[in-house]
């Protein structure tokens, strides 16, 4: 397909996955399983490679942090319950079950040069070990055959990062392990070594074996990552049997350089493949992950005949559909979003492909056509999806996310199921269109927002820093479903890209134009200031804060901006984000500005008590008929998560008093609890809830920022309630 056509294809299925079709069918998230449950006194817990019991009933994930694998009850899929944890004595890197057992891939190495592993069989009723046996390296991936007789372990033997760069050859070679199961049992005797050297064109010496699969006539695919080969190995006879070079390719359409601009104008160069997942679509056609290592990776997908001959190759379409949909990892783009897990499965007639994308924490999912394979929906994941299983039999997937943040304040490792129905797809909320060129229109990070004046369910948002390249005011059609970026006017200082700007809030300014408010970082010489652009986006005024007032600052400043008034008469009002040096605990300021005189005044807002080891404070401002609605909420996130709501204060409480003075505090009313609207998401409670703006007819918009996909997972939310 032309490739004009497949990104319009790719937009128009964002579009129908939410325009209600008639019995279409979509994957949902119903639950979200945090893993530190099943382990509360590790300090560090992941869910890396996932699998479920034959009846479909217990999840079963690898934990390489704290060397161990948790079980998870999901008999009721939309209810997970934490059911045991077991230590594997060492890194356990994948697992797969047969009947009642659970086979274990773990890593015991203590060096590179000397690396070693073990399987463990794990007898799953009673959580009890039933034998180990040494692999004699460190293994990866772990699979077994249909007819449940023979595991295939993938023992990387993986390089050094810090010799030579982490280039390859660096002994001792990789190779697979073939275990013939005598009644489900594993012997010594069962255990054979197939040699994958001399066999790719790259460091042929030296077999980077790193995932597995096997087909229906018990031939097992192997990706050697590193040497950019797939080998073809007879799982009976335990020979190689076949094989092919990934091979290279170029990429048109990407964004190639980190620099907080989502711009697909660009080309990749010619890179191999190196891919991380396997899997076989039938017998004579298997599919291949491009996450890429240590020289390459094409950021996408192909699907290879077996005979190493291309049937199809995704290009750039992962990419953009991730930058369509606000989860593009700028700050990654070497790689893109990353593809590394994949899963294949049939549900009733349709043969679908999951592919796992690590940076963009989302979920591809198509469907097999026997040629190019149709996109469904793309389902957001927890933070770097990485393993994947199909449950079939209950309509269900599961995905396991590995990055564990806790640490930092940010989410956990989570568990997350979907389950397959008719009627619409709850993701994307927010996507955008295309551009003249063709290109996404490139976004993240909405961190404030405001309605037009007369043109119900039209918007105008910023991003902030997380685009520091290209700030942008980003036109919002919500009368679309899933709601649409429709325009994007960049911000331009006398002609050129503006720089130094943290946008945070937006209002209008009633000629056509806008005021935004500016965060401020001393540190990086960004200033706290009030901008005013003209409709094209040109800065037409920057008024920084006044003295009095930046003898305390720090870097949480003006979060939102809105207007009351006109003309003459026009004032704005700033929502400061956090306490500064001279403010009382607990009470932050509400800014006012009056364009025609320049002058500055200000209330005190109270904010609610903080949690401990957290903070409160104020994401946005925006003002509809007698009141000020403001977005007050605390930094915290999934369980932890207390305080996302959306209060109101009079407008004739809005009396500025003099800076320096004693000033009035203004009283305020609960209007809404957002949690509860952030938890119908079927995940964890995210933090950023920065956007709410309230359009001609009283409906209001609320938006998360989904930080960039940086230590996030990029979800951004969109949804419309009632004030009344």
């Amino acid at each position: 397909m032309h490739a004009s056509k497949h990104l319009g294809a790719l937009t128009a299925a964002l579009l129908l996955s939410t325009a209600g079709a008639h019995a279409a069918e979509y994957f949902n998230r119903v639950s979200s399983f945090p893993v530190a449950l099943n382990a509360p006194e590790a300090e560090a817990t992941s869910a890396e490679i996932i699998t479920a019991t034959d009846d479909g009933m217990t999840l079963i994930y690898s934990d390489s942090p704290n060397g161990g694998i948790g079980f998870v009850d999901i008999t009721d899929a939309k209810a997970p319950k934490q059911a045991g944890y077991m230590d594997m004595g060492g890194e356990p890197t994948s697992v797969t079950v047969i009947g009642g057992k659970a086979y274990v891939a773990v890593n015991t190495s203590e060096s590179f040069t000397e690396p070693s592993g073990k399987l463990v069989v794990v007898d799953i009723a009673g959580q009890s070990v039933d034998g180990e046996f040494d692999l004699g390296g460190q293994p990866d991936s772990i699979a077994h055959n249909r007819d449940n007789t023979i595991l295939a372990i993938a023992i990387e033997n993986e390089r050094d990062e810090d010799v030579n760069d982490g280039a390859i050859p660096q002994a001792p070679s990789g190779y697979l392990t073939l275990v013939t199961l005598e009644n489900g049992a594993v012997t010594e005797a069962g255990i054979k070594k197939v040699e994958l050297t001399g066999l790719s064109k790259i460091a042929p010496e030296d077999a980077e074996a790193e995932f597995v699969s096997f087909n229906d006539n018990d031939e097992v695919a192997v990706t050697m990552q590193e040497n950019n080969y797939v080998v073809i190995v007879d799982a009976k006879t335990a020979t190689v049997t076949g094989g092919f070079e990934a091979g290279e390719t170029g990429v048109a359409g990407v964004d190639t350089k980190n620099d907080g601009n989502i711009d697909f104008s660009a080309d990749l160069k010619v890179v191999p493949r190196e891919p991380d997942a396997v899997k076989w679509l039938d017998n004579d056609r298997l599919i291949i992950a491009n996450e890429g290592d240590w020289n390459g990776g094409s950021r996408g997908f192909t699907i290879f005949n077996r005979d190493g001959s291309i049937a199809f190759d995704s290009g750039n379409a992962l990419d953009v559909n991730a930058a369509q949909m606000g989860h593009y990892p700028d700050f990654r783009n070497k790689k893109g979003v990353e593809p590394e897990g994949l899963e294949v499965a049939n549900f009733d007639e349709a043969k679908y492909i999951f592919i796992a994308e690590e940076r963009s924490s989302l979920i591809a999912i198509y469907k097999d056509t026997g040629a190019e394979p149709e996109f469904v929906q793309s389902v957001p994941s927890g933070i770097s999806p990485e393993g994947l299983v199909a449950i079939p039999e209950r309509n269900l997937l599961a995905t396991a996310n590995e990055a564990d943040l806790r640490e930092d304040g940010l989410a956990g490792s989570h568990v997350m199921i979907y389950e397959l129905g008719e009627g619409d797809s709850a993701y994307p909320q927010l996507i955008s269109d295309l551009d003249a060129d063709g290109h996404p229109i490139g976004w993240a990070a909405i961190s404030g927002a405001v309605a037009d004046a007369e043109k119900p369910d039209i918007l105008y948002a910023v991003s902030d820093s997380v685009l520091y390249g290209e700030p942008a005011i980003y036109e919002i059609d919500a009368t679309a479903q899933p709601a649409r970026i429709v325009k994007k006017t960049v911000i331009t200082r006398k002609g050129e890209t503006a720089q130094k700007l943290d946008l945070e809030g937006i209002t209008l300014d009633g000629e056509g134009g806008f005021w935004l408010a500016n965060e401020g970082d001393s540190d990086k010489l960004v200033p706290h200031a009030l901008i005013h652009v003209d409709a094209e986006g040109a800065i037409q005024a920057e008024v920084g804060f006044p003295v009095d007032v930046l003898a305390g600052q720090k870097r949480f400043g003006a979060e939102g901006v809105a207007a009351i008034g006109s003309g003459e008469d026009l004032i704005l009002w700033v929502a400061v984000q956090r306490e500064w040096g001279h403010d009382e605990k607990g009470f932050v300021k509400l800014l006012s500005y009056t364009p025609a005189t320049k002058e500055w005044a200000a209330v005190r807002y109270p904010l609610e008590a903080a949690p401990e080891g957290g903070w409160v404070g104020l994401s946005e401002i925006t003002v509809h008929g007698d009141y000020a609605y403001v977005v007050e909420r605390d930094n915290q996130i999934a369980d932890k998560a207390g305080l996302k709501a959306i209060y109101r204060v009079p407008v004739a409480d809005l009396k500025g008093a003099e800076l320096g003075g004693e000033l009035p505090v203004v009283t305020k009313e609960l209007v809404r609890d957002l949690i509860p609207d952030l938890a119908a998401n079927n995940g964890y409670v995210v933090d950023k809830v920065e956007s709410f703006a309230i359009d001609s007819t009283g409906k209001g918009f609320v938006i998360t920022d989904n930080d960039g996909t940086d230590d996030s997972s990029g979800e951004t939310f969109f949804w419309s309630i009632d004030l009344e």
